[in-house]
């Protein structure tokens, strides 16, 4: 490792490290960072305004292909489910829902503009000012950074909107690596309300979809 890289990841894990300590992590102190954090920098019960994403799609602007859609199912019997989770007395993962994995084909990195329709429900709480910081890397290298405003929602709201993603253009051997490296792209995805990080979900993505067909 070059003494150049040394450095870089010195200041990098000292950067995580003063966020990781701070009482309330703030939009300037995510922007901060240069690379994927291996942790989540907040605990689930830091929604305290119950937020729940419900829907999630994504569009091709151009073509009006939808590439990918997930629907948080609805159950059916929440007393007979409970009951079930009782009888096998299996821990919860606290994290679970805050990781998605996407498999997509190497046409994904071509694209210029998708929308990312998400749906969500707010419980008893206003919330104001609700934002998400988006930043993808691969590997260590920042690809891009989405910052997007939801604004303010009401008590016991269902909302819906659509953010418009433009992809940067990224030069061919880099695409090549995404490519031939499924998962090491990566992004945190951090949500704040009032200046004040309320969730973090993580997510990777690979490139080489429909490619081992191919012969």
């Amino acid at each position: 490792m070059s003494v150049v890289r040394e450095k870089h990841d010195l200041q990098s894990n000292k950067i995580l490290s003063s966020v990781e300590k701070s009482k309330a992590i703030t939009p300037e102190d995510v922007l901060r960072l240069t690379k994927i954090t291996e942790t989540y920098l907040c605990d689930p019960d830091a929604n305290i305004y119950d937020i729940d994403f419900t829907r999630f799609k994504i569009r091709d602007l151009e073509s009006g292909a939808v590439l990918f859609e997930i629907a948080k199912p609805v159950p059916e019997n929440v007393d007979e489910n409970v009951e079930k989770n009782a009888e096998t007395e299996e821990p919860l993962d606290p994290n679970s829902g805050r990781f998605v994995r996407y498999q997509f084909t190497p046409q994904f990195l071509k694209l210029k503009t998708v929308g990312a329709t998400v749906e969500f429900t707010v419980g008893s709480r206003p919330v104001n000012r609700f934002r998400m910081i988006e930043r993808h890397f691969f590997r260590d290298k920042l690809l891009k950074t989405f910052d997007f405003e939801f604004g303010f929602c009401i008590p016991y709201s269902k909302n819906t909107c659509e953010h418009i993603y433009e992809f940067p253009t990224l030069a061919p051997d880099l695409v090549k690596e995404m490519i031939a490296a499924p998962f090491e792209t990566r992004s945190d995805s951090f949500y704040f309300v009032d200046d004040r990080l309320i969730m973090h979900n993580k997510a990777d993505y690979a490139y080489n979809g429909g490619m081992s067909s191919q012969t």
